[in-house]
């Protein structure tokens, strides 16, 4: 589902120039949980935001769902983040003073779905993350860990096939974090592809699948990741040093 191909992402111009991505090949399986590892700086979001259609490379190409991204005009771009991605992000971006079910439809009525429908799906979905009575909520009135399961709520209303997560666990407690990657496992057995970023080994050892970034480059081979194997499996919460 997701190639990219010899993808550049360079900031700037001249001598202050940010070579951000480099080179870049990659393939991301469809259905599976792929982790993308790498502390700040490493290039990792702006890794995601060439598969989510937020941004385009300088130079190669990126395929997601049979599409060419950089080839798409504005409108296609819209439309392919509306109908195909999922986003979840540290800071939540939620609406503070709109209600929970207004956050979570909030994709349906960009889409221009009909106020029931959409207020049905909400629900729905807001039900199977155990939110039910956090409906008529403000978003404001949540704890952190219940305002990220209404992004993830959010970010899974309209069925995408492909869900991103920016260090979704960033801003919670080691509880909270824990039900967050229990929730992204549970919607990668719904069939979707998710794609974690983060610089959190604890998190990414969930994944069925981890890709390291340094310095704008990706590694898959098996060496490069071992490295980070021993981490994992130790008790607490570890970052790419």
């Amino acid at each position: 589902m997701i190639r990219l191909e010899q993808v550049d992402k360079i900031y700037g111009n001249g001598p202050t120039a940010v070579h951000a991505l480099k080179k870049v090949n990659l393939e991301i399986e469809d259905g599976k949980f792929t982790a993308i590892v790498g502390r700040s700086g490493s290039g990792k979001s702006t890794l995601m935001n060439m598969i989510g259609g937020l941004d385009a490379p300088t130079n190669g190409k990126v395929y997601a769902d049979q599409l060419v991204l950089n080839e798409l005009n504005n409108d296609q771009l819209a439309e392919y983040r509306n109908q195909t991605t999922g986003f979840i992000f540290q800071s939540f971006y939620l609406e503070p003073t709109f209600t929970v079910l207004e956050n979570v439809a909030m994709p349906l009525t960009i889409a221009g779905m009909d106020k029931k429908t959409r207020e049905e799906k909400a629900v729905d979905v807001l039900k199977k993350l155990g939110l039910e009575d956090k409906i008529n909520k403000k978003a404001n009135e949540l704890s952190g860990g219940q305002k990220q399961r209404v992004s993830i709520a959010r970010a899974i209303v309209h069925n995408p096939k492909i869900v991103l997560a920016d260090e979704p666990t960033g801003n919670l407690d080691s509880q909270s974090g824990a039900e967050v990657m229990k929730l992204l496992k549970e919607i990668c057995a719904m069939g979707k592809s998710v794609v974690l970023v983060t610089h959190n080994l604890e998190d990414a050892a969930n994944a069925d699948r981890i890709i390291v970034i340094k310095d704008g480059i990706t590694y898959t081979d098996e060496e490069t990741v071992k490295q980070y194997q021993p981490l994992m499996k130790k008790r607490g919460s570890y970052e790419v040093s």
